[in-house]
């Protein structure tokens, strides 16, 4: 874990991206302190905090939540008394998936079942006990503003993209944008309830905003490039999948058929899987927020993964 001063007291908490729910965090140490995004378990993020101690005057008094997926929150309930910000979808959906649910996950790596093993291991580094969800209670519809002792901070609405409730932090005075999983640095990107459109949109978005650090979700610190090397990646698995879904192929077979080219060298590729079915489900034509069969997609990624023999 790596604290990095990215402005003046601005700063980023960034983990190395090696696999399954290593992501960043930041700090606006001004004006009592704003957190964006806690970490997925309590011993990562009190470490995640020991870093903040060494710069912040006090304990945090606003955390943003940039969306729901338990990796950006489920650390909130370390900031005792802080405003917890997110958007109205973020907490709607706060519950959808549950730490004690994960911690079955993680106990997996001792059972008879291949996929269960693999991915017990791939969160043994974890411990989700402990851990009480505790949600935004200030919510954001489109945007909000805060002024943290002259400093602006723009919270603004970009879902459903990564999630329906995508949230990125711009800090327009520094050049400076925390971009939650709306961005995955040189790292493949995961979708949950949202669309291809209004993802690619949010990377323009943020492109726009001109800034000189964008801190991502997952992966290192980037510019401009950053957001724009994903928004090609997503635009070349859709145009990718389209042929296969009309040809009747299978997901599993479309992911096998699809050559990365430069994209393979992004950690976790095999996670195309989520991407090719997301397409899937955009050809079907249904709706942004259609259940996604979890267990049938990480299937799908495991299959993916012993026909490259790493399984």
């Amino acid at each position: 874990m790596e604290l990095q001063e990215i402005g003046r007291d601005v700063y980023a908490c960034l983990q190395e991206d090696t696999g399954l729910g290593k992501s960043n965090s930041g700090l606006v140490n001004r004006g009592g302190g704003l957190v964006v995004d806690t970490f997925w378990d309590l011993p990562h993020t009190r470490e995640m905090i020991a870093q903040y101690q060494r710069v912040w005057r006090g304990p945090a008094q606003r955390v943003v939540n940039t969306h729901r997926n338990g990796d950006h929150c489920w650390g909130n309930q370390l900031f005792t008394g802080a405003e917890i910000i997110g958007h109205r979808m973020c907490a709607e959906l706060f519950h959808l998936e549950t730490p004690a649910g994960m911690q079955a996950l993680r106990e997996g790596a001792s059972s008879d079942h291949p996929m269960l093993r693999e991915f017990g291991r791939a969160l043994s580094e974890f411990d989700f006990t402990g851990i009480e969800p505790t949600p935004p209670t200030t919510l954001i519809d489109e945007r909000m503003d805060i002024e943290l002792d002259g400093v602006k901070v723009s919270l603004i609405w970009v879902g459903p993209a990564h999630t329906g409730g995508d949230v990125i932090v711009h800090l327009p005075e520094q050049r400076i944008v925390f971009k939650g999983d709306i961005l995955f640095r040189l790292c493949t990107p995961i979708g949950w309830e949202g669309t291809y459109d209004h993802w690619i949109a949010a990377l323009d978005r943020i492109v726009e905003l001109d800034p000189e650090v964008i801190v991502p979700g997952h992966g290192p610190l980037c510019g401009v490039q950053g957001p724009r090397e994903m928004k090609q990646y997503l635009q070349y698995v859709r145009a990718e999948a389209k042929p296969c879904f009309e040809q009747g192929h299978s997901i599993l077979e479309a992911c096998k058929r699809i050559d990365l080219g430069p994209y393979a060298s992004w950690t976790e590729p095999d996670r195309i899987v989520f991407n090719v079915a997301r397409a899937y489900r955009e050809l079907r034509g249904e709706p942004f927020d259609a259940p996604i069969n979890i267990a049938e997609v990480f299937g799908t990624m495991f299959e993916l993964r012993k026909s490259r023999g790493k399984a």
